[in-house]
């Protein structure tokens, strides 16, 4: 099977079948057997869809979505409300937008191994939310149930099913969102009066019926399921398919085991595994999902021919030589043809070209010289097409979506000899950069602002550049279209694809986020300014608001080819007062201003991904004291936090194993543990006698939030307390001081409530809930409606040192640029530096 996977066009992906690409090799043409073949003959006379639905990437079932697709053969599809931009990052320090650009793909990974298409909304993950109600404040609700609507009708399930019900037992307020918001689409998109703007590009749609997938978890007891089971639809999802090699339940893992970022690797299971459906709307199953529902050619007027001839296909099928059946599926072609238009017809015409093409061992790709290009510039592009098939193939013409010139050949492609050949063509002027579509213009807390109507429920972008091969097969036309992508070698990894992207001429990359001024002495920001192509000139500034200034005012620069770089320096000088705000690096490019940078997001699991963000940073003048110099950080999943203590001023070591020796850790004034060290780093089980060593002859160790679950030993402190799921959502909840006189609230920063103004996403999560009283609570906030959560700051005197655990989201607040939480952080790793004549800060006011 040679076509490329397009789930992000309205086009389906062939099914699981296609799913023997690697990771690296998502971009590449796929490469069907012959087993899979057959898969797709079979799934030729399967006329039925299905759509999960849930908020977030991972919330999906993947065995009930690989049964779905490889069993039953029914185009299955996931969709998650969010992208999952507010979670943790297990793998790197990409948080917010950049977390969603990976779960995106990790999404769509899952969805190349388990046979599914995926499927967005506009709802933005703004973090973890207790209950609709606050959902739907931050989320437009309106805006979210027309995206689920407009999925309903351009996929047309026939079946429906939620991932969570729509009441408490969901746990978090998007899952409940999502199943409220899924009832709600279900009626919606059949009628023509909500979202009539839709009906231009899509038909109403009334599916059968909607379900929710739930199990022995949504009930009290193992006795209360048993009792209610009964009235509970029953799939058998934990069949094997042999034609693909593994059980349902072995796909589901490899599916689950992409959502990297998240830590979700799975084992896969062989054997009988039930999945429980709940009816909700619609009409109800007795027996099976599909009850009711035509799933064959009987169900498109006049198919039934073409039903015949695929089961002729699928009879005569030799896997030794799977391209005899290629006449027979070009007369089912013809007669598929011949139809009135309608929705199967034109989802069964694409699949039929696919199986064709994958009996026949088609291989057409075109790549691009280099991953990237800037309007107004040539492409060089190198073409390659093969037939391995004795099947009379012609390959009359190759079309570009961006150029009108064609490349004109008329030529046999005769069996397992291949053309290949170059041919430059250049970017029109205008052509749009490949920022990810929900990225291009500003959005809000709760939702992305997206223009175009057709983009709304695609995963990602369609391909930057698109090549056609006008083909005729047995004398018969047909129509490939293949995305243009860059292909390199790897010295390690072989073959490695990247989607081909087009880009600004010139891009400004400021070197910080956050850009933090903790006295009158300026600071020296780093631009760097890079050429998306060839003799570039023009002139960098910076843009400053009122009372900030930097020296150069403006910097000109020449860059001669390609990929060239221009490190450039400004000093930047602060006011005298507090303050917050923003400064943007521009370049003038032949009298038009550039305002964005180049990110490249490579990790190996996904393919590569580039977005051009705003050219910005936060500037910060702080009134800040601080107590201490140098710092050793333990990574733990992932953060920013030592560069952002090195921006006001701190000396931070990124301790290695070598470092974990009592000797060398009493260099360091503090000892601080990154987010989830104890979920993630196997060693500290091995590493914490020695940090309570450190402790207990005077360190002070900061440790921040870990999980519950998988802790690498049980005790994370030096005196026992219970972590927990307790946290706090609202980001401007108040907070309140349960030791006010205690030195972390005093010294050497007079904190108060001011200091808490401005956080973003929350104020912290999984704090403890239980503790011995050798901690003391130190602050106190909850959600409105909850109890008071007093473990998100406990610090405990240990021998001459002081142990502190802390759930607050220091992680999300230092690189945001919050004064407060710098200044509360300040202190934390002050404590114990002020007290003259021996003890700590903590142990002196602990022993008044």
């Amino acid at each position: 099977m040679l076509k490329y996977l397009r789930s992000s066009s309205g086009i389906l992906c062939l099914l699981a079948l296609l799913f023997t690409c690697g990771v690296t090799q998502a971009q590449a043409p796929v490469r069907s057997s012959s087993g899979q073949v057959l898969q797709g003959l079979k799934k030729l006379n399967v006329l039925g869809s299905a759509l999960y639905v849930a908020a977030h990437p991972d919330d999906e079932n993947t065995r009930l979505i690989a049964y779905l697709s490889n069993e039953k053969l029914y185009n299955t599809g996931y969709l998650a409300v969010t992208r999952g931009d507010g979670g943790q990052n297990l793998i790197g320090p990409e948080i917010r937008e950049e977390l969603g650009l990976i779960r995106t793909q990790e999404l769509l990974q899952a969805r190349r191994t388990d046979g599914g298409r995926q499927f967005f909304t506009r709802a933005n993950d703004f973090g973890y939310s207790k209950d609709p109600e606050e959902t739907f404040t931050i989320w437009d609700k309106e805006q979210v149930l027309a995206d689920m609507v407009y999925v309903i009708r351009k996929f047309r399930p026939d079946v429906m099913i939620t991932r969570f019900p729509p009441d408490e037992r969901a746990g978090h307020g998007h899952h409940t969102a999502s199943a409220i918001l899924a009832e709600e689409a279900f009626t919606a998109a059949a009628d023509p009066k909500r979202f009539p703007e839709q009906l231009k590009y899509v038909d109403v749609w009334q599916p059968k019926r909607l379900l929710w997938n739930t199990g022995v978890w949504s009930f009290k007891s193992q006795e209360e399921f048993e009792k209610h089971g009964k009235e509970l639809l029953k799939v058998d999802v934990g069949g094997y398919n042999p034609l693909l090699g593994k059980s349902y339940g072995e796909i589901a893992a490899e599916s689950r085991s992409m959502h990297k970022s998240q830590g979700f690797g799975a084992t896969g299971a062989r054997g009988t595994s039930i999945e429980y459906l709940q009816h909700t709307k619609g009409d109800k199953a007795e027996a099976s999902l599909f009850e009711g529902i035509p799933t064959s050619w009987s169900r498109v007027k006049g198919g039934e021919k073409v039903g015949k001839l695929i089961q002729k296909a699928i009879d005569t099928y030799r896997p030794a030589e799977p391209a005899a059946v290629v006449p027979t599926l070009i007369t089912a072609k013809k007669e598929l043809d011949k139809l009135p238009d309608s929705y199967w017809k034109r989802v069964k015409q694409e699949e039929l070209q696919d199986v064709m093409q994958a009996a026949m061992g088609l291989y057409l790709e075109v790549t691009a010289n280099d991953f990237a290009a800037t309007p107004g510039q040539p492409v060089k592009l190198n073409v390659e097409a093969i037939n391995r098939s004795a099947v009379p193939v012609t390959l009359r013409k190759v079309r570009y979506s961006f150029s009108s010139a064609d490349t004109t050949l008329n030529k046999p492609l005769q069996n397992n000899e291949p053309i290949k050949y170059s041919a430059t063509r250049v970017l029109p002027n205008g052509s749009e950069s490949s920022q990810p579509y929900w990225l291009r213009r500003k959005g809000t807390l709760g939702m992305f602002a997206v223009e175009s109507q057709q983009e709304v429920g695609m995963p990602e972008n369609a391909p930057a550049v698109q090549a056609t091969f006008d083909l005729t097969v047995a004398g018969e036309p047909l129509q490939v279209k293949v995305p243009v992508v860059y292909k390199r070698t790897d010295p390690v990894e072989g073959e490695v694809y990247r989607p081909f992207v087009i880009t600004p001429p010139v891009f400004v990359n400021v070197a910080e986020h956050v850009y933090v001024f903790a006295s009158q002495e300026p600071k020296q920001v780093q631009v760097l300014v890079k050429a998306g192509k060839a003799n570039l000139n023009g002139t960098l500034k910076l843009q400053l608001p009122q009372g900030w200034r930097s020296v150069p005012a403006a910097v000109p620069f020449t860059l001669p080819t390609k990929g060239a770089e221009l490190p450039v320096t400004f000093t930047v000088y602060p006011p005298q007062e507090q303050q917050e705000a923003e400064l943007k690096a521009v370049a003038v490019v032949e009298g038009k201003e550039y305002q964005h940078g180049l990110k490249v997001i490579s990790y190996s699991h996904i393919p590569a991904q580039v977005t051009f963000p705003d050219a910005t940073a936060k500037i910060v003048k702080l009134d800040l004291q601080k107590k201490g110099q140098k710092i050793g950080y333990l990574m733990g999943a992932g953060d920013d936090i030592p560069t952002s203590l090195q921006q006001i001023g701190y000396d931070v070591t990124l301790l290695q194993d070598e470092d974990m020796r009592l000797n060398k850790l009493q260099q360091f004034d503090a000892i601080i543990l990154g987010v989830r060290a104890y979920n993630t780093v196997d060693r500290l089980k091995f590493y914490q006698p020695t940090l309570l060593e450190y402790v207990k002859q005077g360190g002070n160790l900061i440790v921040q939030y870990n999980t519950n679950h998988s802790l690498v030993l049980p005790n994370v402190g030096p005196y026992p307390l219970q972590l927990s799921r307790d946290r706090v959502t609202v980001e401007d909840a108040e907070v309140r001081f349960l030791e006010p006189n205690h030195p972390v609230l005093n010294t050497p920063n007079k904190i108060t409530r001011k200091d808490f103004e401005g956080w973003v996403q929350e104020r912290g999560l999984y704090f403890p809930n239980e503790w011995s009283e050798e901690y003391q609570a130190i602050l106190s906030s909850n959600d409105p409606g909850e109890p008071a959560r007093k473990g998100g700051l406990l610090v405990a005197p240990y021998g001459k040192g002081n142990y502190i655990y802390t759930g607050y989201s220091w992680f999300r607040e230092l690189p945001a640029g919050v004064p407060g939480a710098y200044r509360l952080f300040a202190n934390l790793i002050s404590l114990g530096k002020n007290t003259p004549g021996g003890g700590t800060d903590a142990q002196s006011h602990s022993n008044k």
